[in-house]
């Protein structure tokens, strides 16, 4: 009898670790990393990257010629006991991604710069778009001093296919290819 009952917990046993084991496409999943809430004189900013934003499939396609966006969703809200939270941003920021055949190399527009980044490696041009820094959150004085403040942020990469407007109705429907899960940080100003 005590035979079948270890033999049915090792059975439990194996079962739970397969069950929590990550497969490999979890084991790749795309994470936020390096988060960074700093401000400058005026503006509250925030620094993120991007790791695993590129799965070979995502990779491919880009290399086939299909560029790629990748979208950071950031929301800024003042936390109110016993009441709703006030939003005080709620921003999306575009970065993109393309290879241009011809000439062998990946272009590269960032939200904050004015011209694109050009080079013939894909890891360093995956590591540009996939790291977001200096990105105004909001503006110093909607912030108040011992306030406790919320930040939300996301990143999706792939591509869209409906029109810009649609993406806010469905938002219930993720179409991107790689999504990282919501970095909540709670502080104090």
């Amino acid at each position: 009898m005590a035979s079948r009952a270890m033999h049915s917990l090792g059975l439990v046993l194996l079962l739970s670790m397969m069950v929590a084991a990550p497969s490999p496409a979890q084991a790749q999943r795309a994470i936020l990393s390096d988060i960074t809430v700093s401000n400058s004189p005026e503006e509250l900013l925030l620094h993120v990257n991007v790791r695993n934003a590129f799965n070979p499939e995502l990779r491919q396609r880009l290399i086939n010629g299909t560029p790629t966006l990748l979208a950071f969703q950031v929301i800024l809200q003042r936390v109110k006991p016993l009441w709703r939270n006030e939003t005080i941003a709620d921003i999306e920021a575009f970065q993109s991604i393309r290879y241009d055949d011809i000439r062998r190399e990946f272009v590269v527009r960032r939200a904050l710069e004015r011209e694109p980044e050009i080079t013939p490696s894909f890891e360093e041009a995956q590591a540009w778009v996939s790291r977001l820094d200096g990105l105004k959150i909001a503006p110093l004085h909607r912030i108040a001093k011992g306030e406790p403040y919320q930040l939300r942020v996301k990143a999706a990469a792939g591509r869209r296919s409906l029109p810009l407007g649609l993406h806010h109705v469905l938002f219930f429907i993720s179409f991107w290819d790689v999504e990282t899960d919501w970095v909540i940080i709670d502080f104090t100003y």
